[in-house]
């Protein structure tokens, strides 16, 4: 696997987490447990923002003297007095120097006005500065512990410090953190298995810090990129750009993604929105853009109204209304709206939600789905992935992938399901995903094979013909078993089948309580006059 993807060794996840906690014991107390990040996040952009700025300073040679004089020999110029080597100097101040800075890049930089000028580090509450000159001066010293340029760092270090700021404080102080995080080495087997191309435009309708798409990205920069002199990877000007689109209905998020595509240099749209109510990215004609790629990891089983199907003004629903009780194939169904003819889409999604509902007697919402998609040949794989890897899931996860348009013509009619269950590395806190087991996968998939012995992965091809036979199921550890375990329900996907039957159970009255109403009878079968 390329450099590229590497975790570097100077700021492993145990590392970051106790940096992070590190700084934000400087300011508990004075700050709202829940409000550290709105604090701490702008000073860690700051701080990766200058290294990296210093970076290219350095691969100017002779030439970075010029650079204040004339901006444009950077990709993004930070004033001198906003770079990171002026501000660990200053003892006094610190509170107005902070926010000049932050304001100064925004204005320096149009793309980030909006995204890292909107905190006050000289802000008073009854009065009083909530952060002091010395609590913001040791942060800094904290902060300068460790380096966080382009080769430093991993490419989303945002918004893993988001996460664990987040995890760390909203949950401990009652909140819930809402969102997933999608770890590093799931987001890189996704952009293998969507495999961008010159000029194709990729979308995600959940990015949240932009991960997943920053992964494709450095897929692309792995394939097209060639060196330059000095060393760093840039995709020629003869090959077409990737073109990247996303929104988040958090604020936060949103700013750390806009963060992220800024630092990496993508052509990308960020929005700021709800996604399903009010999707961003449409043509005049007020009907949906659609891209070559598709990638997400929304949140899992959420519960959204009926109204947001029933409602839907724009074509997405056509295979049919998901439960309430969980929203996975309103994503899924929303995701396909957004494809282009032909195009490709990957999600991450929980276990639940290839198979809930198979076997049940009568009709269920999400097998009806699921059945829509499989006969229009749209399924193209199902990964099954390793217990613990999500930070805040124990769960295992699946990542589905799916076709618009006809399928290569070895794969027409057919499901690649492949099991990962045992294809992790233990890890504390969390399982995760070697180079070798995600390359592993990737080529099962690239190569469209069958596993049956000899490694930690299985993997099954199947025709629709027999996902209908077994009611359209198509959990890979159902067709492709390790050592013949049995699957096992989890608790999470338990808990939605029983609000799921819950769904169907008060429908089922409503219906009989019409019909009752039809033909005059009373609820205890009695002629109503």
């Amino acid at each position: 696997m390329n450099d590229l993807f590497r975790d570097p060794e100077k700021l492993d996840i145990s590392a970051l987490e106790n940096w992070l906690w590190d700084i934000a014991c400087v300011i508990r107390g004075p700050v709202d447990a829940p409000k550290f990040k709105d604090y701490i996040l702008p000073l860690i952009f700051l701080k990766r923002l200058c290294d990296v700025f210093d970076d290219e300073l350095r691969e100017l040679g002779d030439i970075a003297k010029f650079v204040d004089k004339d901006p444009h020999l950077v990709r993004f110029y930070i004033p001198q007095n906003a770079r990171w080597d002026h501000l660990s100097q200053l003892t006094t101040g610190l509170g107005e120097a902070l926010t000049d800075a932050v304001r100064g890049i925004s204005r320096y930089n149009p793309k980030l006005q909006g995204v890292i000028d909107n905190v006050d580090f000289n802000a008073t509450a009854q009065g009083q500065r909530i952060l002091s000159d010395s609590q913001l001066k040791e942060v800094i010293n904290r902060l300068s512990r460790y380096r966080l340029g382009l080769k430093d760092v991993e490419p989303d270090i945002l918004g893993r410090a988001y996460e664990y700021l987040l995890r760390k404080f909203a949950e401990g102080s009652g909140q819930s953190a809402g969102e997933f995080y999608t770890p590093r080495e799931v987001a890189i087997l996704m952009s293998y298995i969507l495999d961008p191309e010159p000029g194709e435009t990729i979308y995600d309708p959940a990015c949240g810090s932009g991960g997943l798409l920053i992964k494709c990205y450095l897929r692309f920069l792995e394939k097209y990129g060639q060196p330059n002199d000095t060393g760093r990877l840039k995709v020629p000007s003869s090959i077409e750009p990737l073109h990247f689109f996303g929104q988040d209905i958090l604020t936060s998020s949103f700013a750390i993604a806009r963060m992220n595509v800024f630092i990496h240099d993508m052509e990308a749209e960020i929005a700021l929105g709800d996604t399903m109510s009010r999707p961003a990215f449409l043509n005049p004609d007020g009907t949906l853009c659609r891209f070559d790629k598709v990638t997400a990891n929304p949140m899992w089983n959420q519960d959204f109204p009926l109204a947001t199907y029933e409602h839907d003004t724009y074509g997405r629903f056509s295979f049919g209304i998901p439960p309430s009780s969980s929203a996975d194939w309103g994503w899924i169904q929303h995701m396909f709206a957004s494809l282009k003819d032909p195009g490709k889409m990957a999600v991450v999604l929980d276990t639940g939600a290839v198979s809930r509902g198979s076997g049940n007697q009568g009709s269920n919402r999400e097998r009806d789905i699921r059945k829509a998609f499989v006969e229009r040949d749209a399924v193209e794989a199902v990964l099954l992935l390793p217990e613990n890897l999500f930070y805040n899931t124990t769960a295992p996860g699946i990542i589905l992938v799916m076709r618009r348009g006809p399928k290569p013509l070895e794969r027409k009619g057919q499901i690649l399901l492949i099991n990962a269950s045992q294809a992790f590395a233990k890890g504390r806190p969390k399982n995760y995903l070697t180079d070798e087991h995600i390359a592993a996968i990737a080529d099962i998939y690239l190569n469209w094979r069958e596993i049956t012995e000899g490694s930690p992965l299985r993997s099954r091809i199947i025709t629709n013909e027999e996902a209908a036979r077994n009611d359209y199921n198509l959990s890979p550890s159902r067709y492709a078993p390790l050592d013949n375990k049995e699957e096992v329900l989890p608790l999470e996907e338990a808990m939605v089948l029983l609000e799921e039957a819950e769904e169907e159970r008060t429908e089922a009255e409503r219906a009989l309580k019409e019909v009752i109403k039809i033909l005059g009878l009373s609820e205890s079968g009695d002629v109503t006059s």
